[in-house]
């Protein structure tokens, strides 16, 4: 699987999810400051509602430019056999006859994408199951959330160094 390709797959998530966000945060700014929202008395909180809005989409669209900037220089060095899961893999899970591919990256967890024919699902160290898998190796069981039997890692590929403290307690 080519490294470049999940890059740039996640990168035009990130990209159409800024861009609509954009547009729904200026929706909201002009909203907030149209004329016709100004309030009528003292209880009516249209304006100040818009305003609220606004103010935590922009919030959410700086935290995805944030995203793009981490996936932008994000190294994706080639893979060693038996190399411990780490920020950068692509694993590839069986449980039960049913195979499920992720990727574990930085942020920008549920984003979801085909590559090679088979889907993709980016995972963080801190979600339950991207906690689960760092510093597994192929081969080993893991436990699925909300899941009794346990997954065998069935291959990974393309990690970057171990996943830093700093990113560990990120959420």
């Amino acid at each position: 699987m080519n490294k470049t390709s999940v890059r740039e797959q996640i990168l035009a998530r990130l990209r159409a999810e800024l861009d609509r966000q954009t547009r729904a945060a200026e929706l909201s700014r002009d909203e907030a400051i149209d004329e016709h929202s100004q309030p009528e008395n003292r209880w009516d909180t249209h304006s100040q509602e818009a305003a609220y809005l606004a103010e935590g989409q922009a919030r959410l669209v700086k935290d995805i430019g944030e995203s793009i900037e981490l996936y932008q220089t994000l190294p994706l060095p080639d893979f060693a056999n038996g190399d411990a899961i780490a920020l950068g893999a692509l694993v590839e899970l069986d449980a039960g006859g049913n195979r499920s591919s992720y990727f574990v990256g930085p942020r920008g967890g549920g984003i979801e994408f085909e590559l090679d024919g088979r889907n993709v699902l980016v995972l963080t160290p801190q979600s339950p199951l991207g906690r689960e898998l760092v510093g597994r190796r192929a081969g080993d069981l893991v436990r699925l959330p909300g899941r009794t039997e346990p997954a065998r890692i069935v291959s990974i590929a393309e990690p970057t160094a171990a996943v830093s403290p700093a990113l560990r307690g990120r959420g």
